[in-house]
């Protein structure tokens, strides 16, 4: 398995991330030990979490995802040799059961930093994250920035200041942000320089063949700064494997079972898709395996965080950590993204 620096510090992480955000709604702590097992046999040590999983969210559901994971390092005793991620949220997203409503302030930091290091069973988290901002900004597939003079929110100053003591207290050893913008993404760098902070190693991002949009800006930051990106969402919620394509909805999909999925399934991002689909086919390649390699080409990534439901879908993401996309196939799919630019942002 291929590793990459994790921005600017000396730890190695895999090319491939293991997401969780399944375990606890759609698998089980058996199928999550499974996951994790055959995953890091194939040489993955970097696993993903956050405070709020499983997904969608739900109150009696929240947490079960950092348990699983914690029972597991606790039965197999790899800790040390493998690096943990997991996040804080923000406000919004129908979260009021967690701490009557999460915000990014420095108490709600602390006590949701203490709580996932009780459910993971660890001393440190390798890399906290701040799961979305607490100011209203384009995330989650919003566009058209709209600014509000007059909007409360907390200050990154705050926020920072939180993780830093973290950090100092050896609770976090790397602090990253997610679903940030490129004028966050340099707050947290201004801030940190001034105050002699943590810098952010890391931007977890959506990233896919449906949605480049971190090209534009957040790049540029990944290079210069080493922010690299932790691309989520690479295969656009299971639509770029093409099961969706000709009006089918598979049982178990994710967007067959839950309605708030659509950010890919819409009319441009079916079309897209089975266009992306009728490449891979006309190369004999899976079109699972060529829309992850595509991102694990980029030069900007440092993770690509893939999903499963399954173990024989977990086999295929991995696998495609091996695939390097011919020239020919790499000029195909910016022909189409030409014709498709950000169908699904």
């Amino acid at each position: 398995m291929q590793t990459r620096k994790l921005g600017n510090t000396d730890t190695d992480v895999s090319l491939i991330c293991l997401g969780t955000m399944t375990w606890g709604e759609q698998n089980s702590e058996q199928e999550a030990f499974e996951q994790l097992d055959y995953a890091t046999a194939e040489g993955v040590n970097f696993i993903d979490a956050a405070e709020m999983y499983p997904v969608p969210p739900r109150a009696e559901t929240q947490g079960l995802t950092e348990t699983y994971l914690g029972n597991w390092l606790a039965r197999r005793g790899r800790r040390d040799d493998l690096v943990i991620a997991s996040k804080v949220a923000g406000p919004g997203n129908g979260l009021s059961y967690l701490r009557n409503g999460p915000r990014l302030t420095r108490e709600h930091i602390r006590e949701a930093c203490d709580a996932s290091l009780k459910r993971l069973q660890t001393d440190y988290i390798d890399l906290y994250q701040v799961h979305w901002p607490d100011r209203g900004t384009n995330f989650f597939g919003k566009l058209g920035y709209q600014h509000n003079p007059e909007e409360a929110f907390t200050p990154i100053e705050e926020t920072l200041g939180a993780l830093a003591e973290l950090v100092k207290e050896g609770k976090v050893r790397h602090v990253g942000l997610s679903n940030e913008t490129p004028w966050g993404t340099m707050e947290y760098l201004r801030l940190a320089r001034e105050n002699n902070w943590p810098r952010v190693v890391s931007i977890q991002n959506p990233y896919s063949l449906l949605n480049r949009t971190f090209e534009v800006g957040l790049a540029e930051f990944a290079h210069r700064e080493q922010t690299g990106l932790l691309a989520y969402s690479p295969l656009a919620f299971g639509m770029l494997s093409g099961k969706y394509l000709g009006g089918k909805w598979p049982e178990k999909g994710r967007l067959t079972l839950y309605e708030r999925f659509s950010r890919y399934s819409g009319e441009r991002g079916m079309d897209a898709t089975r266009a992306y689909v009728e490449l891979a086919h006309k190369h004999d390649l899976s079109p699972v395996q060529m829309a992850l390699a595509y991102v694990n080409s980029r030069s900007f990534v440092t993770s690509n965080i893939i999903g499963a439901t399954t173990l024989d879908q977990l086999r295929e993401n991995i696998a495609s950590e091996r695939l390097e996309l011919s020239a020919d196939v790499l000029e195909a799919i910016e022909a189409i993204h030409r014709e498709f630019t950000y169908p699904c942002p």
